[in-house]
């Protein structure tokens, strides 16, 4: 599949991607304009008794069917951050890697965003909790009801693409 452009009347999707070994949040929305569109969110629990290639096996055959469900122009993973226990950021790392091989492997580009980078652009404050981005995600967005958090999370995520993507756009109009 090939990076074609997508055409002015249709609205862009973005797929948002919080990933996780025990949950994988997903989210997608339409960007139009400045407007922003919910479109689905939900999250990808692997049976914790499964052994490890299989969970990671259901994560990306699940986040394929959304990919195919919902036909996303771009993805938005976010950035793995440091943890004290080496084992659990060295499979975490694993969960994003199959949340970013999936969407490539599907001709998406593929951004990533830092945490602190998602929380500041959504709520205001690099250290907001769930509770708060949950909170915003349904003002900015109120015909997603109330996602749970790592959906909640992965909406974010697609929302702050799409402001990084508009400010783009805007830096490149003022230069020409």
């Amino acid at each position: 599949m090939t990076n074609a452009p997508i055409p002015m009347s249709v609205p862009l999707r973005i797929l948002g991607l919080d990933p996780g070994l025990r949950r994988t949040g997903w989210g997608v929305i339409a960007v139009d304009g400045a407007r922003l569109a919910h479109v689905a969110h939900g999250v990808i629990a692997p049976k914790e008794t499964l052994p490890f290639a299989e969970r990671l096996l259901v994560l990306f055959e699940e986040i394929a069917k959304v990919v195919e469900t919902h036909a996303p122009h771009e993805a938005a993973v976010e950035e793995t951050f440091m943890n004290n226990n080496a084992a659990s950021a060295l499979k975490l790392g694993h969960a994003r890697a199959m949340a970013m091989i999936v969407p490539a492997r599907a001709g998406l580009p593929v951004a990533e965003y830092a945490a602190r980078y998602v929380k500041k652009a959504v709520v205001g404050a690099g250290a907001a909790d769930k509770d708060q981005i949950a909170f915003m995600v349904a003002r900015l967005l109120p015909s997603c009801g109330s996602p749970t958090a790592d959906a909640a999370d992965a909406l974010a995520i697609a929302i702050t693409h799409a402001g990084a993507r508009r400010s783009a756009a805007l830096s490149v109009r003022a230069v020409a």
